[in-house]
């Protein structure tokens, strides 16, 4: 699901690591499909597996790299059809392979990773992230670049793939994943869980979740999986969960995957954590006194924006995060509690009294997750609904969600959609671009939205 165009971009202008995270782009491939075969000792907290990697060239190319963390070690690796593996060695968080011939653009094959070690988080700007051992077994967030953490991949936002995932673990451990529960098979003294992913999903929220969990039905298509002694708190926290999700759904089309469970692990977490088809609460989240509603509003949210659809660089996370946080402000008014419209001021206020030298459009892996990304770009999309109305600004964001459903985007493709909702609302295209550059192009912060 390579996007031809952004790697010749890059091609063309020498660009070959990602300014965000720091790691060089895998380039001249594609990999459709993930097959990920795991066994995970929870006690040692070991982990060993064999990659299936279903990959296409995009160009011709005579070696490749993958990205895997340096607590797993590569072990064995081939290919099928006519490709030999000449060498390959792993060092600075890459598997580096050679070919003995150049594969030809267009080929297709499977490339196979046998791999193990004691996985753990990889070290990057915002901390440890990744793979993380708890109290009582694994789970992981890998937001940005964490999932070479456990298991080798082209870890970038833009690349999106489907996903067979099977890991062995010891009973009496649940294991949780992306996707729907194809298989779960007893033996002796372990269980092998198989889930799929059919909807194209990127690296980084590909998640595994490892505890004892028992599951507890929400509503229609929502489920929550928690330590059975929280079960009075998650029934209360999340009461209205599916409530929540018919919601969304009347706002912005159908929920884009089969269905979505929460997690709530024994662990406190310091936020929760997105991935895709389900989220990832904390024990402290979950005080039965909704404290935290708006948190669960977001993390839904993400379901439509950032990972049905994505972005393909981290420069435009605010399209993500901004949705998302509207999201919240959406429930709310839904509620009759608050408009979003006064929430957009409160939040607005906040923001005149902070330094103004954050750029919406490209904020800087320092600051990407600075929760002036995340309001500003919320006020950013509050300033087109009120400029476009409610009518046609929902409409548009319903054709921009259905069109780049299971893709990637960028900031062009929502506002060919809000000049789209313009011209048939019959407001000013010079108001949408002056809105639209005031908010992501420049730092100070622009007037509120009347």
């Amino acid at each position: 699901m390579k996007s031809l165009l952004s790697t010749a971009l890059r091609r063309l202008s020498g660009e070959y690591t990602d300014p965000y995270t720091g790691v060089d782009y895998n380039v001249g491939f594609s990999i459709e499909h993930y097959e990920l075969d795991l066994v995970y000792r929870v006690m040692p907290n070991l982990l060993s597996g064999e990659a299936k990697l279903h990959i296409r060239t995009v160009e011709d190319l005579d070696k490749l790299t993958l990205d895997l963390g340096g607590a797993m070690a590569t072990r064995r690796l081939s290919a099928n059809k006519h490709i030999k593996i000449t060498r390959f060695r792993q060092s600075g968080g890459k598997i580096r392979i050679t070919f003995d011939e150049v594969i030809e653009a267009g080929e297709e094959f499977i490339l196979t990773v046998r791999y193990g070690g004691n996985p753990r988080p990889i070290r990057t700007t915002w901390g440890e992230i990744g793979w993380e051992e708890t109290e009582a077994g694994a789970l992981v967030a890998s937001q940005p670049n964490g999932a070479p953490s456990w298991f080798p991949c082209d870890d970038t936002p833009g690349e999106k793939a489907t996903y067979d995932i099977r890991v062995t673990a010891d009973d009496p451990f649940t294991v949780i994943s992306n996707g729907t529960l194809v298989s779960k098979k007893n033996r002796n003294s372990t269980t092998e869980w198989h889930y799929r992913v059919d909807s194209p999903m990127a690296t980084y929220l590909a998640t595994i979740q490892v505890g004892e969990f028992s599951k507890f039905q929400l509503g229609r298509n929502t489920t929550a999986w928690a330590p059975s002694h929280l079960r009075a708190r998650v029934m209360e926290e999340f009461k209205q969960q599916q409530e929540m999700l018919d919601f969304f759904e009347s706002l912005f089309g159908d929920y884009p995957f089969p269905d979505y469970q929460v997690v709530i692990t024994e662990d406190e977490l310091e936020i929760p954590l997105e991935a895709q088809g389900l989220s990832i609460f904390g024990s402290n989240h979950i005080m039965g006194n909704h404290r935290f509603e708006r948190l669960i509003a977001h993390e839904l949210a993400h379901q439509w924006f950032g990972n049905s659809v994505g972005i393909a660089e981290w420069k435009d996370i605010w399209l993500n995060e901004g949705f998302a946080c509207y999201c919240e402000w959406l429930w709310v008014e839904h509620k009759g509690s608050e408009t979003a419209h006064d929430l957009a001021r409160s939040h607005y206020l906040v923001l005149s009294r902070k330094d103004e030298d954050l750029l919406l459009a490209d904020p800087g892996a320092r600051d990407m997750f600075d929760d002036r990304v995340y309001k500003r770009g919320a006020i950013a999309i509050h300033a087109l609904r009120r400029a476009l109305g409610d009518e046609a600004f929902f409409t548009a964001v319903r054709n921009y969600l259905h069109q780049a459903r299971n893709s990637t985007v960028a900031p062009k493709d929502f506002f060919g959609h809000m000049d789209d909702a313009a011209l048939e609302a019959g407001v000013a295209l010079d108001e949408i671009a002056r809105l639209s550059d005031a908010w992501l192009n420049h730092t100070p912060l622009p007037k509120f939205p009347a």
